[in-house]
């Protein structure tokens, strides 16, 4: 891809039993493109069998920093890509990235901000919290984690200058969280951001569906979710480009994106999970079968996108904006 930027490691903090940050820089001290709070960007990982993996990593804003900071959690039953960056990425490690990109930006005209985050969920959530402080803004952090060794940033987040806006629950000392009471009585300009594992985001989302909150002020991020497997009891079914009039058959134990990238076709596959959002396409004709956890239930509603690297086709053919 020609788009992809050389980088090298500048620096690397322990911040959790399983948590290491890590400081990239360009090659050649040039500075790296400009980024928001809620960015991401594309890692390329070699590991051991000789594969070249590519994560998603949010953006950790490091106020006064150069470089770009990401946050990897070792996952040891995971496909290998954290553990080998634990493994192999030292000081003066090379790699590639994407340039960023925002699927959970802020909103500028929210009069407050609550920001959630789960676990290696407070990435995300802790670039907000930088970027709402340097803006004189209002929001208050609500971070969850099982232990307080699982708790990474947490140095950071005790001696940053909003450490009173922050909220700290240790599971495994009885503290939770109390949702209902967090998101009662939602305010027309208040807006949430949430960004964790399935569990806690459908209990957040469960909880502000039963206060009433308005979809259109939640905005989340998951950053991982079990692969969806396909199986031969899967229906078959067509997809034509819209542009070419090509049609490809996908067979039961195939992916949309698997099947047209294999022909040559440029689908941006990144998570393969349907969380990431960077495959959505838009459709043309036909009805999608979701299996994403990106769309909204309003967007897999209206049937007008489709995450391609999970997503089926609930109809006979399924015409695609490709």
């Amino acid at each position: 891809m020609s788009d992809l930027i050389d980088v090298e490691i500048r620096a690397l903090e322990q911040q959790s039993a399983r948590v290491t940050s890590y400081e990239l820089v360009t090659l050649d001290g040039k500075p790296l493109p400009a980024a928001n709070a809620g960015d991401h960007i594309d890692v390329h990982i070699a590991v051991d069998n000789g594969d070249n993996l590519i994560r998603q990593y949010s953006l950790c804003a490091q106020p006064g920093a150069q470089g770009y900071r990401i946050g990897v959690q070792r996952e040891d039953d995971g496909q290998g890509g954290s553990r080998a960056i634990h493994a192999q990425w030292q000081v003066g490690t090379r790699l590639q990235i994407s340039p960023p990109r925002n699927l959970f930006a802020l909103v500028d005209g929210a009069s407050h901000s609550i920001l959630m985050g789960g676990g290696i969920g407070i990435t995300p959530v802790l670039s907000m919290a930088w970027q709402l402080h340097q803006q004189g803004r209002s929001f208050e952090l609500h971070y969850s984690v099982r232990s307080l060794a699982e708790a990474a940033f947490i140095r950071e987040l005790q001696q940053s200058p909003f450490v009173e806006r922050v909220h700290l629950y240790i599971a495994n000392d009885g503290g939770r969280v109390d949702m209902a009471r967090l998101l009662v009585r939602p305010q027309p300009n208040t807006h949430l951001f949430a960004c964790g594992p399935v569990g806690y985001m459908d209990a957040i989302w469960q909880t502000a569906d039963t206060m009433g909150w308005n979809h259109s002020n939640l905005h989340r991020e998951y950053f991982d979710a079990p692969a969806v497997e396909t199986t031969s009891d899967e229906a078959a079914f067509t997809v034509r480009l819209h542009s070419s009039g090509q049609e490809f058959e996908i067979a039961a134990d195939q992916s949309i994106a698997a099947v047209l990238m294999e022909a040559g076709v440029d689908v941006p596959v990144s998570c393969g999970k349907g969380i990431c959002g960077s495959c959505m396409t838009r459709v043309v004709d036909g009805q999608p079968e979701h299996r994403d956890l990106y769309l909204t239930e309003e967007e897999q509603a209206s049937n007008q996108w489709i995450t391609p690297c999970c997503s089926r086709s609930a109809s006979p053919l399924l015409v695609l904006d490709l």
